[in-house]
């Protein structure tokens, strides 16, 4: 799907505004509480998307110039990063992550058009795919954040993209499905169709159902059975 990066950078300031809403109604306590991520407080989760902001701004800046700017210095700093910010209390937490936003938003704007082009060495996409990277960080964090936003609050083109993007990048180890969004003109596919349940739905639903942020429960199977256990995803 192409999308211009920057009129998808429109929806990356609008969800992060939701985003920062959501914080900004927690307390230190709230901060510490577990999220709905097994092993993260809140305060995990807003760490990584303070430092994951970062990440995208340090792959604008290579693509942007040319100098090697990796997302993380390795994957160890990466999680030292998160585990290093999880127990600070809201106000840091707040201050980090507009911070953050802030500088990766400057670095999208100062992208020139054929810097866009640039492919990502070790990652298989280009950079005008980092906003939608982004995008779906926040959103879908968002709702591990535990604090009242839940997936029928994806928009539809959002939930149908993430859908997307799920079943293109299903492995060999997740279950043969069709999925047949509400609305939707065409079937998605995953694995061998022929013996492949037909599982139908909201987009929404079947989109956080195979993000492993909903339990499926208004989903239909066909034939009758069980919902299938989709492979983890994220």
């Amino acid at each position: 799907m192409t999308v211009d990066p920057l009129a998808l950078m429109t929806d990356v300031e609008e969800a992060t505004q939701r985003l920062l809403r959501a914080a900004e109604s927690l307390d230190d306590d709230a901060v510490a509480a577990p999220s709905e991520l097994a092993g993260w407080t809140r305060g995990h989760v807003l760490t990584h998307l303070a430092r994951q902001a970062d990440a995208i701004t340090n792959l604008l800046t290579w693509a942007r110039t040319g100098v090697e700017t990796p997302a993380y210095a390795s994957p160890a700093a990466r999680v030292e990063g998160i585990e290093a910010g999880a127990e600070r209390p809201l106000a840091d937490q707040l201050a980090d992550l507009r911070a953050a936003h802030e500088r990766m938003a400057d670095a999208a704007a100062a992208m020139p058009a054929e810097a866009w082009t640039f492919h990502i060495p070790g990652r298989n996409q280009l950079a005008a795919a980092l906003p939608w990277v982004r995008l779906r960080e926040v959103e879908v964090h968002h709702v591990d954040l535990g604090a009242g936003y839940t997936p029928t609050d994806w928009s539809e083109a959002f939930a149908l993209r993430l859908l997307r993007e799920i079943v293109g990048g299903a492995g060999a180890d997740a279950p043969a499905l069709v999925l047949r969004p509400f609305g939707l003109d065409h079937e998605l596919v995953i694995g061998d169709r022929a013996t492949a349940p037909v599982v139908s739905g909201p987009t929404r639903s079947l989109a956080a159902w195979l993000a492993g942020r909903g339990d499926g429960a208004d989903l239909t199977v066909s034939p009758d059975g069980a919902l299938p256990t989709p492979a983890t995803w994220m």
